[in-house]
């Protein structure tokens, strides 16, 4: 069970397709072996880079078990939904099928820090107070802004909480802040690992944070990264970081950033396909000489970017 002192890195998984639009679970196996062969504590699914919002029900759940039943560590399994019905009812599968946790995103519609509390609290009530659970903070893309104060809000009023999936942006006093509340004693201490695809990775670790929850095609620079600078070696953890920096910026890109990640893991091997389900965002030409480019000058410097062409 996913407890509040994770650390290291929890790949957030894409969901893999086939050139017809159906899902590849023997990609699905051969990526959850990737993430344990390459040191992932653990894997997220079903998170915005997993398009869960384009499958059925029964694909979310056959996702999720196969993740569950394939990776060796720990899977938290994304379960935002419109409703608390079908929230409540995936929460209940996956952790039947031995998922360590959970992961809630806040509606767009929330606005003040009231109906924010208001909102977790009722999620809690429906999933089940037993489920442990991570706060998805993402106001790029939810468009729901969450102080540090409502965090520790949800935190305290909510003890199964028990980790911060931190993609704010700018985001490094957020982490400064959270940790200064549990320095005080204000709030009870948290795991916080942070995405935004890893652009902010190097220094997040310096303010605080425990790991990444992301999804880069390289989880295992992630994973020597966060290493490198949970040992104190900082200077060694920059320079492989900064090495991967134009392509994760590349990769970042909104609309485009999972096509290219999915074309690198195809290219790496693990993914039989770089395909999407529609709708989705569609590269160019140029765009794949882009990234080809990318990957030829970062294999200068980290050898695993010597892919062979997809």
């Amino acid at each position: 069970m996913l407890t509040a002192q994770e650390s290291g890195v929890f790949a957030i998984a894409p969901t893999a397709f086939d050139d017809a639009g159906a899902i590849d679970f023997a990609s699905m196996s051969r990526l959850a072996e990737f993430y344990g062969e390459v040191g992932c504590t653990g894997v997220t699914v079903l998170g915005i880079m997993g398009e869960a919002p384009k499958l059925a029900a029964d694909e979310a759940q056959a996702v999720a078990a196969g993740m569950i039943r394939d990776f060796p560590g720990q899977v938290v399994v994304g379960v935002s939904a419109p409703g608390f019905a079908g929230m409540r009812r995936l929460a209940r599968d996956v952790m039947d099928a031995g998922a360590a946790g959970v992961m809630i995103a806040p509606p767009s519609t929330l606005r003040t820090d009231e109906q924010i509390l208001t909102y977790f609290e009722q999620a809690v009530e429906a999933i089940g107070t037993d489920i442990p659970w991570v706060l998805q903070d993402y106001p790029l893309i939810l468009s729901v802004v969450m102080t540090p104060r409502v965090i520790r809000s949800i935190i305290e009023t909510l003890p199964s909480c028990v980790m911060l999936k931190h993609e704010d942006w700018p985001g490094l006093e957020k982490i400064s802040r959270l940790r200064a509340f549990e320095r005080e004693g204000s709030m009870r201490p948290i795991s916080i690992l942070c995405g935004n695809g890893a652009m902010f990775l190097d220094f997040e670790m310096e303010r605080g944070a425990d790991g990444a929850m992301t999804g880069y095609a390289f989880p295992d620079m992630l994973v020597d990264v966060v290493r490198l600078s949970q040992d104190g070696r900082t200077d060694e953890a920059h320079d492989l970081f900064d090495a991967h920096l134009p392509l994760l910026r590349y990769e970042q890109q909104q609309g485009v950033g999972l096509a290219v990640r999915k074309y690198i893991l195809a290219k790496r091997g693990i993914l039989a396909s770089a395909a999407q389900r529609k709708p989705s965002g569609v590269l160019t030409e140029a765009a794949w000489r882009e990234v080809d480019y990318l990957l030829g000058r970062l294999a200068r410097l980290d050898p695993r970017a010597a892919c062979t062409p997809a």
